[in-house]
């Protein structure tokens, strides 16, 4: 009797419709249902780092004994089954066989950080580069040794750390990516507008500025909970209980309590550009904009965080037609078929 025919290894995020194929995938969701007959069932999603397919488990399912006891949400799989795009419910496998990774997977590959998106660039480069903008453009010195302090001090965790949970930079390193971009276009909008208007009373604070972009979305620290690789960022209770906004204000404030030369009033008006950056309630922005700075910072980051969007958005469509599919976080298609 011959021996099964060995099966390509294939990223998931590689598989072709009608393809049969083993995979790597990490178990996101599994969740229990019943059909009409009162029947069990369970809809189980397994993703990579850059696509997410549903598995069906039904009662009558070699499978079905196994996910109901072993798959746990979080663990990594080796799945193999046969890959199809359904037209309402999207990536599909029929799968033959699911089963834990274990330490021999690692010999044809498999690792944790496969499933962990993570920005095209070394995380490191992008911390020295924003250190670097806080060390030659900061000109306060105790504002300097405040906004040093708080990157030093959360460096390792600041380098994994997502943009957002699910929006904008949502992967490993997008804080860094995010900030950086932000950091680098308050620079030149402030230098614009001190130009422009040479009059203005007071002057546009420069130094306020650029600590505000470094440090406007510290608080990502406490709302997003760190996760082991592969996992997806979630909120914790402090993040659900009271944002981003808020908990960067606490850290900033507290870090603050180990500079005693830092200007008071300049320590106040960073925390107020900090908590009033989304400039409208709607957004999430406890106070609404006293100062001039908050504008700065505010459209800098809106502007790098939607750009990103639009061009995760247009960059991994794969789809026929002159638009993208309706993306979820937008709420619409992107035109992508241009001759100019």
């Amino acid at each position: 009797m011959s021996r099964p025919k060995k099966l390509p290894l294939v990223r998931l995020c590689e598989l072709q419709p009608g393809q049969t194929a083993d995979c790597f995938a990490q178990l996101v969701e599994k969740v229990r249902g019943s059909t009409r007959d009162g029947k069990p069932f369970y809809t189980c999603r397994f993703r990579d780092a850059h696509r997410t397919a549903t598995v069906m488990i039904w009662a009558d399912s070699a499978l079905f004994d196994d996910c109901v006891r072993v798959w746990q949400v979080g663990d990594f799989f080796k799945v193999r089954g046969t890959f199809g795009e359904h037209d309402r419910y999207g990536p599909q496998i029929d799968a033959e066989q699911v089963r834990p990774v274990e330490d021999r997977d690692r010999a044809e590959g498999f690792t944790e950080l496969d499933f962990l998106e993570r920005s095209r660039h070394d995380p490191d480069v992008l911390f020295a580069e924003l250190d670097a903008l806080v060390v030659g453009e900061l000109r306060d010195p105790a504002l300097r040794q405040l906004t040093q302090n708080l990157l030093h001090g959360h460096a390792a965790a600041l380098k994994l750390l997502p943009g957002s949970a699910r929006h904008y930079y949502p992967f490993a390193g997008g804080w860094l990516e995010h900030t950086l971009h932000v950091t680098r276009n308050c620079l030149l909008l402030a230098d614009e507008y001190i130009r422009r208007f040479p009059d203005l009373k007071p002057p546009l604070n420069r130094d306020l500025v650029v600590a505000a972009a470094v440090l406007h979305d510290l608080g990502r620290l406490k709302e997003l909970e760190p996760v082991r690789p592969g996992q997806p960022a979630r909120t914790t209770v402090e993040g659900e209980l009271f944002g981003h906004l808020l908990l960067g204000h606490d850290l900033i404030r507290e870090a603050a309590k180990a500079v005693p030369d830092l200007n008071a009033e300049l320590l106040g008006l960073l925390l107020h550009v900090v908590q009033a950056h989304l400039r409208l309630p709607e957004w999430g922005s406890p106070r609404l904009p006293c100062i001039p700075e908050v504008l700065i910072v505010h459209h800098a980051d809106d502007l790098d965080a939607k750009f990103e969007m639009y061009a995760r958005c247009l960059t991994r469509d794969a789809g026929e037609g002159p638009f993208t599919e309706r993306d979820p976080v937008l709420g619409r298609p992107l035109l992508k078929r241009r001759g100019v």
